[in-house]
């Protein structure tokens, strides 16, 4: 094998040559790095983000058809792109050539917030459209599956994909045979034509133009045509890749590296290679083999290279079932119902069919159906072709029945089914779409007859043990059995027994697994029977009508979403820039990759890169520290640990004093001990993998609330509020009752890592920070603090945020002292960018919380006394927590008055990461707890939670229970509108009825209020300040203390410097946030940036027009330049500060009163559900969400924070949920194991409407905070799912109280959904086993 080591390629139309490339390096780093193409952006490393998308293309010279497809480039090596053509965003269009029209509608439909995600929605979109220009909105939001957003809630990014679908207004959705243009009951007659208000111009969009396009390079097409093909060798430092391009030097490459893994999309041996550590001295990645890659029906089946992707498989399968009569086509239809879910479009089109079938993952969505539908592997060696069944002993890895070293898999044959012979595939995940099964299954059985007489069956679980299971003795014992009610029960006993579960089992929901296993089968039993029927109506009775719901998937409809507003009377200039939806400023750089966050700055002379090493242990004492095999390692420079930081090793936030580095003692897993600096990101992180760290462990290690409780550890900081008489109004309430509330926590999970750039300069002890963060001024207090400098020599710069949502405070400042260190010590830029992982290992998330209550209340669901207990789980640093504890406390209420209340609420000291401030800052969880227990009386009083919300809501002019007086009017109004707009009761009848006709499907509607006061804990707090300068040409440059994280501030700010000096926006410009413009800056969150600053800089403006006003009074037609210059010639300065000092805010917890709050935003969110009683599954139907949010300075951005933060807070409430071993390790640490919301996730309906403003305050133009007050109406969904859940229970006879915790994950909603299947399984004692994870 002598092969050409030129690596040649092709990126956005520019030759790529190579002549000594690394086979480790991936795509990823090599464009942002070599090529400088940083629009591509690193998300998660491991493919399941999809902010890494690029578009492959790649020419066949055989069919002469060019394959254009999207691929993560962060698992795509760059050896393996020779001949081929790769689109960057950047190829897609710029501002500087032409912005494509994907680009341009996706910042006009205001589908981007912080943009960190947004390249690779445009990607994905892109690469779709390059393949189908017109295509449905299917195909779209499948395009778009394997992205995530945590910022716009996916809305706007469903409409930009709408423009380029040929449809009508029509949502799609023909249920019962109505189309929504005719009003049905599921639809909102509120909302006739004329009441949505666009927020941008579609008729106005260019129309997609193909000459824009990139060509695909003719040099590719007559390599690929002419070129003799010879094996590619590429050698690197550590490893060999081998690119046979024909089946002979294939197999001679096997031959000689047996060991070697054959490497197709990388989506299998990437992730272990990065993850897990696993290291192959040798590849082989076959390249364009056209054994590999065919398809070909012969009479005994489909045979499929087992090269194709697993969207060519999809294709090919479809294409089948379209072609061939239905009853040969079972496994095929079965396999394309897994395809569809499995994985995002990106992992779809990299990962092969043989490498998915070899790799025999334990949770295989192909491989159960593969081997129940007796698929055969086709293989090759030197010795010569041999073919194996692909069953339980191959999937088990048994030698006899698996493949020898030296041979490689060729191409599967999957046969065609028979009459009489039904395949049907299931699968349960955390989420719908994009996520690895919990439990998936493939069952096959065969009659041979009409006569309803099992001649073969067979069953295979995924997801249930440490390889694909097979139920092969159950089945055994089934066969010639009829196909009856009998034969069902006997197989679920059967199953339990062979398919065991250890309680200790990998994974844990042991229980939930087990539940799967036979509800799956359950589902099967009723398929079969409904096809029988059909076939056979005269011998088959029928399903029961209440059962015939089971079978069917989920309620799916078109996304339908609208949007009303009305900002009082029009104002009078037409220039005026208030009130209206202008597009994010940075839209359209988001769009074309070239907005630039921390890690897209060019790397500079001489440049470090830092990594951080962390404890793995929960609470020990650290014995020693062995550096020196790390320090031996290529390109490492030093490792810092707490001895070079003596003396300044500690900061102090508030009253709390805590250590930056600490080698004597840790306190949790991800705990930094010290700190790796090198040459290079690889080095770095390299060597931190060989720092040798000796523990001996210390008892307790705390890690619940629980825990916290039985062991008395609190932090010293406790709350309490009280108001009215609590102990003497239970003695006179009708009825008491006592519960609590579990809440687990959330990762912040923003689309951009934790990342810092530290600049020493050459005199006089200067330091740059560049960072990603939320406080500038904390960081440059910590970082002087650490140099032995005054803040006057430290300058930290924020540009942009690609996304906080309060993560990015004091961990970032920790890890931002420490990089500054490394580059002082040095006198070298220093670079730290976190991997994902790593980032949620270290910096906590949003506090789980135990809420306990006790309250009294009447008959009439009138609620007289509430005793609440809260405690947070603080983790092992106090960090933010007293004030999350505070602010959770003083808006606990919501939006009820509670005559007589009692709170109290402590903070636990655990052996966990400190958790820290996130979007709601501990209402989400406080809030949810209060409307947990309004359920409860709801129900005790056999009342609907909706009426218990509205009797004890509160009424006009009313007191907190910390004595602030407010007016109530405007939630009230929420509450009537949403109910209105909703068309609740009739909808709640329609549910009702749906539900007394579907046994194992049910609907649940729910409605709840929102009051979320806006404040922060003290004027100083509150304070902010800015900075306008007026040039000559009579342009204005705006600096201010708020950082842009993706909530459109800077726009904002924009409009107010815009508005008040009655200027153009084009003449206005913002650069970023420095500490060198604006010192003494607050942390930007809590609702009020925009507020704050906006006051700031309106300030600065009016200074300016008062000392220009004998100026414009002289010249009132004049320009600005004019202006400007006549200024200047009278010495009339043109720059001015602004400062606004704070809303007045001050609380006394002595005496439990005070005025914190400037102002309340009220709101109120229907929700309506569809569960799957087997499964747990449940689809958002539809949210409908009032808001009163004063005059908005902005509806687009404003409609768009509402509904990100809805969605955040579904998300909160349903889906994410964090993982811990019982040693305190973090199992949750990145999107293939937690799960955020998705495109699937979004309600098929969303319909928002704003309140008009009523009243004038003196606020910013009249305006509220909106980024944080949406999370909690996600918990409408969450409530919603109680609704249906509780209707489930009750239809089966359960009466009894419904205890729910947060989130509501599919396995607490198959578990409460109780039937005959979950008390048929076996249940593990408590304390017979180690369980494999620990409820936080």
């Amino acid at each position: 094998m002598d092969g050409a080591t030129e690596l040649l390629f092709y990126v956005n139309g520019c030759k790529v040559t190579e002549n000594n490339v690394d086979p480790e390096t991936m795509l990823l780093p090599y464009l942002r790095k070599k090529l400088r193409l940083t629009g591509t952006k690193y998300g998660c490393g491991g493919g399941g983000c999809g902010a890494c998308t690029v578009m492959i293309s790649r020419y066949n010279p055989i069919t002469r058809k060019i394959r254009h497809y999207p691929a993560n480039a962060c698992l795509t090596p760059v050896c393996s792109l020779y001949g081929v053509a790769i689109t960057t965003i950047e190829g897609v269009g710029s501002t500087k050539t032409r912005i494509h029209a994907v680009q341009e509608r996706i910042a006009k439909c205001h589908g981007t917030q912080c943009g960190f995600c947004t390249p690779g929605m445009v990607m994905s979109i892109y690469t779709l459209l390059r393949n189908h220009p017109e295509p449905t909105l299917d195909q779209l939001t499948d395009a778009l599956g394997g992205n995530l957003c945590r910022c716009t809630g996916y809305r706007p990014i469903i409409d930009v994909c709408k423009t380029f679908c040929k449809t009508s207004g029509c949502c799609q959705s023909k249920e019962n045979g109505v189309c929504c243009l005719n009003q049905g009951i599921n639809e909102s007659p509120e909302f006739e034509e004329g009441d949505e208000v666009k927020l941008n111009s579609e008729e106005e969009f260019p129309p997609l133009d193909p000459t824009q396009e990139l060509i695909f390079p003719p040099e590719l097409m007559i390599m690929a045509e002419k070129q003799p093909q010879k094996t590619r060798v590429f050698v690197g430092d550590r490893m060999m890749w081998i690119s046979p391009v024909t089946l002979k030097e294939l197999l001679e490459a096997k031959v000689k590296y047996p060991q070697a893994p054959i490497l197709m999309g990388n989506t299998s041996v990437g992730p272990e290679v990065k993850f897990k550590g696993v290291f192959h001295p040798v590849i082989i990645s076959p390249d364009r083999i056209e054994e590999l890659s065919v398809i070909n029906y012969a009479c005994n089946g489909l045979t499929l290279g087992a090269g194709l992707s697993l969207a060519q498989v999809k294709d090919a399968l479809a294409d089948a079932s379209l072609k061939l009569p239905e009853e040969k086509t079972q496994t095929y239809r079965a396999l394309l119902k897994h395809l569809r879910t499995l994985a995002g479009s990106q992992i779809r089109n990299m990962a092969s069919l043989g490498g998915h079938i070899v790799s025999r993952h334990l949770d295989s969505d192909l491989n159960p159906l593969l081997a129940v539908g007796n698929c055969i592997l086709n293989l090759l060696s030197k010795e010569g072709e041999r073919q194996i069944p692909l069953n339980e002993q191959f999937l088990r890895k048994c030698s006899s029945a698996d493949l020898k070293p030296e041979e490689i898999l060729i191409s599967v044959n999957i046969p065609y089914s028979r009459k009489w012979e039904f395949v049907s595939a299931f699968r349960q995940a955390q989420r719908q779409q994009n996520a690895l099964a919990v439990v998936n299954s493939g069952m096959r059985v065969f009659f041979g007859e009409g006569d309803g007489i099992i001649r073969e069956l067979s069953i295979l679980y995924g997801g249930v043990g440490p390889t694909t299971m097979c139920a092969k003795n159950s089945c055994q014992k089934l066969i010639g059995r009829p196909w009856n009610e009998e034969m069902l029960d006997a197989a679920c006993r059967l199953v339990l027994q062979e398919v065991s579960l250890p309680g200790s089992a990998p994974g844990g929901k042991v229980e939930f697994k087990r539940t799967l296993i036979i509800s799956f089968l359950f589902k099967f039993y009723l398929e079969v029977s409904q096809i029988l029927k059909r076939m056979d109506p005269v011998h088959y009775p029928s399903l029961a009508d209440k059962y015939e719901s089971a079978v069917e998937d989920l309620h799916s409809r078109h996304h339908w979403s609208t949007f009303k507003y009305q900002n009082g009377e029009p104002k009078k200039l037409s220039q005026d820039s208030i009130g209206r939806p202008i597009m994010h400023l940075s839209g359209i750089k988001h769009a074309t990759g070239e907005a630039i966050y921390c890690d897209d700055m060019p790397a500079l002379h001489g440049e470090l890169f830092l990594a951080f090493v962390t404890s793995s242990r929960a609470h020990a004492k650290i014995v020693s520290i062995e550096l020196s095999e790390a320090l031996s390692l290529p390109g490492v420079v030093d490792i810092m640990t707490e001895e070079h930081l003596h003396g300044v090793n500690s900061y102090c936030f508030i009253t709390q004093t805590e250590k930056i580095l600490d080698s004597a003692e840790v306190f949790c897993v991800g705990q930094i001990v010290c700190a790796v600096i090198a040459d290079s990101e690889i080095h770095a992180k390299r060597a931190a993998k060989r720092v040798k760290i000796v523990y001996q462990d210390l008892e307790p290690v705390i890690l619940t609330i629980e825990e916290a409780i039985q062991h008395n550890s609190f932090y010293e900081q406790e709350r309490k509020l009280e108001c009215g008489n609590v102990d003497e109004a239970f003695k006179v309430v009708d009825q008491i009752l006592e519960g609590e509330t579990h809440m687990g926590g959330q990762e912040h999970f923003y689309m951009e890592t934790q990342s810092m750039l530290a600049i020493p300069r050459a005199e006089d002890q200067e330091m740059d920070i560049h960072v990603s963060a939320q406080g500038p001024t904390f960081i440059q207090d910590i970082v002087a603090s650490v140099l032995k400098l005054p803040a006057n020599k430290v300058m930290c710069h924020v540009k942009r945020a690609g996304g906080s949502f309060g993560g990015k405070a004091l961990k970032t400042g920790i890890m931002a002292a420490i990089t500054a260190f490394a580059a002082n010590k040095h006198g070298r830029a220093v670079r730290c960018i976190l991997e994902r992982g790593e980032d949620m290992l270290i910096t906590g998330g949003r506090h789980p919380y135990l809420g306990k209550y006790k309250v009294g209340f009447m008959k009439d669901g009138r609620i007289l006394a509430l005793d609440m207990q809260y405690y947070s789980n603080g983790g092992s640093m106090l960090d933010e927590s007293v004030l999350v504890l505070e602010t959770g406390l003083l808006k606990m209420e919501n939006a009820y008055q509670f005559p007589n209340l009692r709170c109290q609420a402590k903070v636990c000291r655990t052996n966990l990461p400190s958790n820290t401030a996130l979007r709601g800052f501990g209402f989400p969880q406080t809030g949810l707890i209060t409307e947990s227990c309004i359920t409860k009386v709801a129900a005790k009083c056999g009342l609907s939670p909706e009426k218990v919300r509205m009797i004890n809501m509160y009424k006009e002019i009313a007191q907190t229970p910390c004595k602030q007086e407010f007016s109530a009017k405007n939630l009230i109004q929420c509450w009537k509108e949403c109910m209105a707009m909703s068309s609740y009761s009739l909808r709640k009848a329609a549910v009702e009825k749906f539900n007394s006709e579907n046994y194992w499907k049910k609907k649940g509607l729910a409605m709840v209020p929102l009051k979320y006061p806006i404040g922060l804990d003290s004027r100083a707090a509150a304070q902010a300040a800015a900075l306008v300068h007026i040039y000559l040409d009579g342009s204005v440059l705006v600096t201010h203390g708020g950082i842009e994280m993706g909530q459109g501030v800077h726009t904002k700010m924009i409009q107010v410097a815009s508005h008040e000096l009655k200027i153009p926006l084009s003449s206005v410009h913002l650069r970023g946030t420095s500490t060198e413009t604006v010192p003494n800056t607050n942390f930007s969150g809590g609702s009020l940036v925009a507020d704050l600053n906006g006051l700031a800089i309106k300030d600065a403006c009016q200074t300016l027009l008062k000392r220009l006003e004998p100026i414009i009074s002289k010249n009132p037609q004049g320009t600005w330049k004019e202006w400007a210059h006549a200024a200047f010639d009278e010495s009339i300065s043109l720059s001015a500060t602004g400062y606004f000092r704070g809303y007045e805010s001050n609380m006394n917890w002595e005496t439990g009163e005070g005025h914190p709050f400037e102002y309340f935003v009220f709101g109120a969110a229907c929700s309506e559900v569809e569960i799957d009683c087997l499964t747990g599954a449940h689809k958002n139907i539809r949210t409908d969400i009032v808001m009163d949010i004063g005059y908005s300075i902005n509806p687009a951005l404003d409609r768009g924070q509402i509904e990100g933060a809805f969605i955040q807070g579904m998300g909160f409430y349903t889906i994410e949920e964090l993982n811990y071993s019982p040693q305190g390790v973090l199992y949750t640490r990145g999107p293939d194991q937690y799960k955020i919301p998705t495109i699937c996730d979004v309600p098929a309906e969303l319909h928002i409407s704003l309140l008009p403003p009523t009243q004038n305050s003196n606020t910013l133009y009249s305006s509220k905070g909106l980024g944080e007050p949406g999370v909690f109406l996600g918990c409408s969904v969450f409530f919603a799912i109680h609704d249906a859940v509780n209707a489930a229970r009750q239809e089966r006879g359960l009466f009894g109280p419904l205890k729910l915790n947060s989130p509501l994950t599919p396995e607490k909603i198959r578990m409460a959904c109780e039937d005959k299947f979950t008390k048929m399984i076996p249940r593990d004692k408590p304390g017979s086993y180690v369980p494999w994870n620990v409820c936080i």
